[in-house]
């Protein structure tokens, strides 16, 4: 705290006014500053950074005995285009799909009511691990801690790697953006869908969104060979 010595040394002259001495004691400032110190630490320590396990295509050529199999009615790809939008089809192509050009849609990362935005059409094809996973966290709220971290991660990892959950493919474009990529991958994580991964665009992808802009006027011959 700050103090005043009034002490008047050598004295003064009548009608003067008496010089008076200003000390600050920053002693109590000690105090202040461990407790800041110890507050950022905890804060430091508790905050922790959250990490996502994401599924990257090999660069190791598989044989088709090692390839895991996939069931089209569970299997739905993304294109991750411009300005935030989103194409998606669904299953495997055939040749008679790519020449009609409402085999792609589109859709938004949007989740307004009014239209089906990229949520809406994940949590409906993925309904029952969505429908499991909320079962599994009441359980987890109403047990607390009588139902371990471990067992309900690996409950929780059973609901989503069940062989009939959704499988995605995210495709990003190189018209889409870093932010347009994250929004994907939280999707994953907000509709309970365990197998995703992210593998590079194909030229008959490409080919897909061309066609449905122009709808139907991109044109077969445009369309190169498939691998």
């Amino acid at each position: 705290m700050a103090s005043i010595d009034t002490s008047k040394g050598g004295g003064s002259k009548k009608g003067k006014p008496q010089k008076q001495t200003l000390r600050v004691d920053f002693t109590p400032m000690v105090d202040m500053n461990m407790l800041l110190i110890t507050f950022f630490m905890l804060c430091s320590t508790l905050s922790k950074p959250q990490v996502m396990d994401i599924a990257m295509p090999t660069d190791q050529i598989m044989d088709e005995s090692q390839t895991p199999k996939v069931k089209e009615s569970k299997a739905i790809t993304l294109l991750l285009g411009e300005d935030n939008k989103v194409y998606y089809y669904l299953g495997k192509l055939d040749e008679e799909a790519y020449s009609d050009y409402n085999t792609l849609k589109e859709t938004t990362f949007s989740t307004s009511t009014s239209n089906e935005g990229l949520r809406d059409i994940l949590l409906e094809r993925n309904i029952d691990a969505v429908r499991d996973m909320r079962e599994l966290k009441t359980e987890k709220r109403e047990k607390g801690n009588r139902m371990s971290e471990d067992e309900f991660k690996e409950r929780r990892n059973k609901i989503k790697g069940d062989k009939d959950a959704l499988t995605v493919i995210i495709k990003p474009t190189e018209h889409s953006n870093y932010k347009n990529l994250v929004d994907a991958l939280d999707e994953m994580e907000i509709c309970s869908i365990g197998k995703y991964a992210i593998v590079d665009m194909t030229d008959g992808d490409y080919f897909l969104i061309e066609n449905l802009k122009t709808q139907g006027g991109f044109g077969a011959e445009n369309l190169a060979p498939q691998n």
